[in-house]
């Protein structure tokens, strides 16, 4: 129970801060932004196309990731009691 607490936790924050920031970004910043990304960052924006594809691969590639460590840990394959994970969790 303790562990979905702390997933739920995590989720909760990471939906949150895109949030939060997206209150910092200057006007200078937002009129120069592309209507998908105003607020949420500052500079000048993506240059083309494959800029939106390079950032779109790398949130995948991370978010994937994320589920097959958080996987691991909670569902660990291992049955030995000596293992790290099951350290962990006692």
């Amino acid at each position: 129970m303790k562990v979905k607490n702390i997933i739920s936790l995590v989720v909760i924050v990471a939906l949150w801060l895109p949030v939060s920031f997206s209150a910092i970004a200057c006007d200078a910043c937002k009129k120069q932004q592309p209507k998908l990304l105003q607020g949420i960052t500052h500079g000048s924006g993506p240059d083309s196309n494959w800029d939106y594809l390079i950032v779109s691969a790398m949130v995948i590639i991370t978010v994937y990731s994320a589920y097959a460590a958080i996987k691991c840990l909670v569902k660990p394959k291992e049955k030995n009691y000596q293992d790290i994970k099951n350290v962990i969790f006692n």
